[in-house]
């Protein structure tokens, strides 16, 4: 126990013999937590002549932040969308299902819905930290229904929604409460919409404007013009937008000269293998690295056979590595794992290691604003943990310095 007993004399683990992910780095040093938290081991040492109580043998392990999932609609069977009497329960078994692939925490996300389902779906799941019991809620991630019919994607048009004159009180009417919501997708191209971004943003909720593939997700407020974007004053927005030679979209936002100094963007990709060709994954990442955020949008079917399963209010049909909305070749979702889409990148898209781990972390984390908690393995971080292989396959997966699964057992 540490010597300073005004400190704290809780238990002390030490991760020794493994490579941390720290300042865009794998550096070779050991890993300190006490209650949840990373520790300085210099203060450890010198302020407190405190030691270790237990030690973990990484055995050459890699040790990175806790994956982040922002976009993912359910899995093994559970469909976040579909209005039950047990969404927490369905909620939690995804929880607790995806720490084998690193995630410790994750934005439950409903896709374009009848009112009713907001109404009995949101009341359900709070926000909560993670644990034995599984990965921790950061808040849902409602996607729709204020996007755009053009540009619906898999999302059934009869559900979508405009806003009406008073835009967050229409908002509102539809979700029933904003309690426990962290990401909103809508459309900016809907009239009303960019006093209902400035409203979300005040509240604290990222925004993201929306179309459907490819999500863009940026700090700063900003709306989409024809030919153009600009800049608001109001943080946490995000949009959805399409490589085209006329209308170079992502590209064009990220290459572009109009977004003012030290404003960070953000964007999401579904590093699948299908929904992003690996040319675009190295544009994307050659024009913004640092913004990248991976999303796995996994759907009901992760986990489970080829076959027909739910989306909503949708039949989706999984053919392969496919996921289509039934009958048709529109793509709905995916099936990959959060693992599975950071190996992917890094092999699409030629990036370290380090870039890789921190596209499913860092980014995500910064995105949301809880970068200061989670993300990271600075000192006084969560000590949310993943080990991985030489491979990036996950070893083990730890929250607040606690073993919460791993391999094999």
């Amino acid at each position: 126990m540490p010597s300073n007993k005004s400190v704290s004399d809780a238990p002390i683990t030490q991760f020794i013999n493994c490579r941390i992910l720290r300042d865009n780095e794998l550096q070779r040093e050991d890993l300190w937590v006490r209650e949840g938290r990373i520790l300085d081991p210099e203060k450890l040492f010198f302020d407190e002549q405190g030691y270790a109580d237990k030690r973990v043998d990484c055995e050459g392990s890699i040790i990175a932040p806790g994956f982040i999932d922002v976009q993912i609609n359910g899995g093994y069977g559970i469909d976040f969308s579909q209005a039950s009497e047990d969404v927490s329960d369905g909620v939690s078994f995804v929880a607790k299902k995806i720490l084998e692939h690193g995630v410790t925490s994750f934005c439950p996300t409903l896709v374009t819905s009848p009112p009713e389902v907001y109404h009995k779906v949101l009341p359900q799941v709070k926000v909560h930290d993670g644990g034995p019991h599984g990965a921790g809620v950061l808040g849902f991630h409602l996607e729709g229904p204020f996007i755009s019919a053009e540009k619906k994607g898999a999302h059934p048009e009869k559900y979508l929604r405009t806003f009406k004159s008073g835009g967050l009180e229409h908002l509102m009417e539809v979700y029933g409460s904003l309690d426990d919501v962290a990401i909103v997708t809508l459309a900016p191209e809907l009239p009303g919409s960019q006093s209902v971004v400035r409203e979300l943003s005040q509240r604290g909720i990222t925004v993201s404007l929306g179309e459907h593939r490819v999500l863009l997700l940026v700090s700063e407020s900003v709306s989409v013009q024809p030919g153009r974007f600009h800049a608001l004053s109001n943080p946490s927005v995000s949009a959805v937008v399409q490589f085209h030679h006329r209308d170079p979209g992502i590209v064009g936002l990220l290459t572009s000269d109009g977004i003012p100094a030290g404003r960070a963007v953000y964007y999401g990709m579904i590093a699948d293998g299908i929904h992003t060709n690996p040319a675009a994954l190295r544009i994307a990442h050659r024009a913004h690295p640092s913004g990248l955020v991976l999303v796995t949008d996994a759907i009901t079917a992760m986990g489970l056979p080829p076959g027909r399963h739910t989306l909503g209010q949708q039949v989706i049909e999984i053919q392969g590595l496919h996921a289509y909305v039934a009958g048709t070749k529109t793509l709905s979702g995916s099936i990959a794992t959060m693992d599975m889409c950071v190996r992917h990148f890094k092999q699409a898209s030629g990036c370290s290691v380090q870039e890789a781990l921190e596209a499913a972390s860092l980014h995500p984390a910064q995105l949301l604003g809880i970068s200061p908690k989670k993300g990271k393995l600075d000192y006084g971080s969560d000590a949310d943990l993943v080990l991985l292989d030489e491979g990036l396959h996950v070893k083990a997966t730890y929250i607040s310095g606690e073993e919460v699964w791993r391999k094999g057992q």
